[in-house]
């Protein structure tokens, strides 16, 4: 499998559908970052395309390609807030943190099921950075350049979200 870094050089030197594979690659954490922001399926969905059409116009202007990911997931992070401050007809909904990570079937098993409505459960801090980090897959730094917060910030809000997915896990047993 082939680095973000080598597939941006690759797009930079003219082989243009070579996006494609940094697309499908993200899509997931990219949406999702936009999800978190914005609490709306499909408006999320707009951000997370608008995010990955301006990558694909400022790809020329990344320094490091090797850190493509958390440049990305700063882009889409801007999309859903510049999103979120335009008017829109819709009320605002809570997030679907499913619909961010389902499988390709469709079908989540009982104990996903059970953690992801655990992890909606969060506050917004902590559940941005539990979807980052594991979701995502994203180390903490990542995730602090993603979130725009300190790296100590980052590590508090996991673990107090840890401690809360525990309790939250623990009451829902009963």
């Amino acid at each position: 499998m082939q680095s973000d870094a080598e597939i941006a050089k690759m797009v930079l030197n003219g082989e243009k559908q070579a996006f494609a594979v940094l697309v499908e690659r993200y899509e997931r954490p990219v949406r999702a970052v936009a999800l978190n922001v914005l609490g709306d399926y499909h408006r999320a969905a707009d951000a997370a395309q608008d995010a990955f059409v301006k990558a694909y116009e400022k790809l020329p202007g990344l320094r490091k390609p090797s850190s493509f990911g958390p440049w990305l997931m700063k882009i889409a992070r801007r999309c859903a807030l510049d999103s979120a401050r335009r008017p829109h007809k819709e009320g605002r909904l809570e997030p679907d943190v499913a619909a961010a990570i389902e499988d390709p079937n469709g079908q989540l098993d009982p104990g996903k099921q059970m953690l992801l409505a655990a992890v909606s459960k969060l506050p917004r801090a902590e559940r941005q950075v539990i979807m980052l980090r594991y979701f995502g897959g994203h180390t903490v730094k990542d995730v602090a350049k993603i979130a725009a917060r300190s790296i100590g910030t980052v590590t508090k809000q996991l673990s107090r979200a840890h401690q809360r997915l525990r309790k939250i896990l623990k009451e829902a047993e009963l």
